[in-house]
């Protein structure tokens, strides 16, 4: 099953605060320990959202563009690891360990092909995974 843990942002953050030396290094500690346990698929940090916009779309399908910052912290994200595990249990303690002192963690659960019932049919499916394996090998590249 794989999780995406999603770190929320808090004011330091938003502000741009940049982490110690100290908190650099325990969290390279964690991803290293991450990546050991064979769990840590991809992991990073997201700047500010004073560099960040929002596209929101109306009824009709029309686009409007907000550039940030947004005002409401809680709501934001300022980072994320996605984790391959047996359960969401595993998620969680996983999490519990990372090395945070104040903030708050998001733990979701990655959608799979049956949570789309009947109309994700098989073609569907193949074009997804041929997009998947596309962009693989761009990446690759």
């Amino acid at each position: 099953m794989r999780f995406m843990v999603i770190v929320k942002a808090t004011e330091d953050s938003e502000r741009g605060a940049m982490p110690s030396t100290e908190m650099l290094e325990a969290m390279g500690a964690y991803n290293e320990e991450l990546v050991k346990a064979g769990i840590m698929l991809d992991g990073d940090g997201l700047r500010p959202s004073k560099h960040g916009a929002r596209v929101q779309f109306d009824q009709d399908g029309n686009a409007t563009v907000i550039d940030g910052p947004f005002t409401e912290t809680k709501e934001l994200v300022s980072g994320y690891w996605v984790f391959e595990v047996s359960s969401r249990e595993e998620a969680i303690e996983w999490a519990k360990k990372a090395p945070f002192r104040g903030g708050e963690l998001e733990i979701r659960q990655f959608s799979v092909a049956e949570d789309f019932g009947e109309a994700f049919t098989p073609e569907l499916q193949e074009k997804e995974n041929q997009l998947r394996e596309a962009s693989a090998a761009q990446r690759e590249a």
